[in-house]
């Protein structure tokens, strides 16, 4: 028979002097153990009274815990005490050298209990076996409440701090896009009432365009970054990877930056060797990756300063790539943690961000099987490396 340590069968069952648990975990071998095991203690019920309990771990591993059992099948006499454990595959042998000690144990209990005019089993025998476990139990579950709470309450803070930080961090692409935007449309209505030519040349027009485009994809890729966060860094992270030219993807995406890097006067050096081998990644992936790491070495960069990236064909598996800037460098004891979900220096705890882009970097380059670190000193500015593997076709 199988039951918890409180159901009403037990008690029944209480009423035995010899008191047996057989613990079991759900192995297809589990099922043939406890029919020999029954079959055993069939032959020797006539001997002596006993009531057996099939436990398993699967479903009651708080008992487990309570007996602190080390393996599968274990057999416990709990009462008479002391406590006995038996365990191992020759279960049925144990019993056999044990059996005749039990058999006198448990006589000679039935007779003290007897004599005394008192139950079988008192307080504090398998009755309090079942209270303490049941403890346990609840023990366990108040554990796994509060952790559920903590997470919850965290998702909450983040969730506060990301509405706040959209609010601020949004609003100016925003704004930057609404007025390239409207200085267009202002141009083309001009142009339509007047029927006259509009005063915006068409390089004026063009660089208008591709402001409002950069900034949109900035708004984008913020979105982007916090809903890749809310996930979870549990959460399986889907890349589909090809062989792609990684110089041609660095270059695009520096080109996509040149108004930022204009409007700091930003200078940057490139240098990726034309036949760097492809590598084998996923694009779109490898675009926010750059794009992160671009970003914050454009944020920490002094205006007027220098911001190198270059790569290297590392070894015949691996291919480096490397973005510097010229910022205030990282401290030695933080070099580990800016990679961990949501974690700010305290310098940029004022600014606008979410703590989140480098831990999303790290898991884009693990999910490729690469690597990603930062050599860094103060003031003397950062650079992040990471590595990904050459594609062979």
């Amino acid at each position: 028979m199988q039951s918890s340590p409180t159901d009403p069968a037990e008690s029944i069952q209480q009423e035995a002097p010899l008191q047996l648990l057989l613990f079991v975990d759900r192995r297809p071998s589990s099922r043939e153990q406890i029919r020999t095991i029954r079959n055993r203690l069939k032959n020797l019920e006539a001997e002596t009274p006993f009531a057996l309990e099939v436990i398993d771990v699967g479903e009651q591993p708080y008992l487990a815990e309570h007996f602190k059992l080390v393996a599968t099948p274990a057999l416990l006499k709990i009462c008479p005490e002391p406590r006995q454990t038996l365990a191992g595959s020759d279960l049925v042998k144990q019993l056999e050298h044990w059996w005749p000690r039990w058999q006198r144990a448990a006589e000679e209990y039935l007779a003290a209990q007897t004599a005394g005019g008192k139950k079988l089993h008192p307080e504090g025998n398998p009755s309090s076996v079942a209270r303490s476990t049941e403890l346990i139990y609840l023990s366990d579950e108040i554990f796994r409440l509060n952790q559920a709470n903590e997470k919850l309450q965290e998702q909450l803070q983040f969730k506060d701090l990301i509405i706040s930080m959209l609010a601020h961090d949004l609003r100016n692409p925003l704004t930057a896009a609404s007025i390239a935007l409207e200085t267009l449309e202002m141009a083309y209505q001009q142009n339509a009432d007047t029927q006259r030519a509009s005063r915006l040349t068409p390089e004026l027009m063009a660089q208008l365009l591709r402001h409002a485009r950069t900034q949109t994809r900035s708004i984008d890729r913020m979105i982007t970054d916090i809903l890749q966060a809310a996930r979870g860094s549990s959460t399986e992270l889907c890349i589909y990877p090809q062989g792609i030219d990684v110089r041609e993807l660095c270059l695009e995406v520096l080109d996509a930056l040149q108004e930022q890097l204009q409007g700091k006067n930003l200078e940057v050096w490139v240098d990726i060797p034309a036949d760097l081998p492809r590598v084998y990644a996923d694009r779109e992936r490898m675009r926010q990756v750059l794009m992160n790491l671009m970003d914050n070495a454009m944020k920490y960069t002094p205006p007027g300063g220098k911001i190198g990236i270059s790569g290297l064909h590392r070894t015949t598996q691996k291919v480096q790539i490397t973005i510097c800037d010229d910022g205030p460098g990282i401290p030695e004891e933080n070099r580990e943690k800016i990679f961990e979900d949501r974690f700010r220096l305290k310098r940029d705890e004022g600014q606008a961000g979410y703590g989140i882009g480098l831990a999303l970097c790290q898991r884009i380059i693990r999910a490729h099987y690469g690597q990603i670190w930062v050599d860094s000193a103060p003031q003397q500015g950062s650079c992040f490396h990471f590595t990904l593997p050459v594609y062979r076709a």
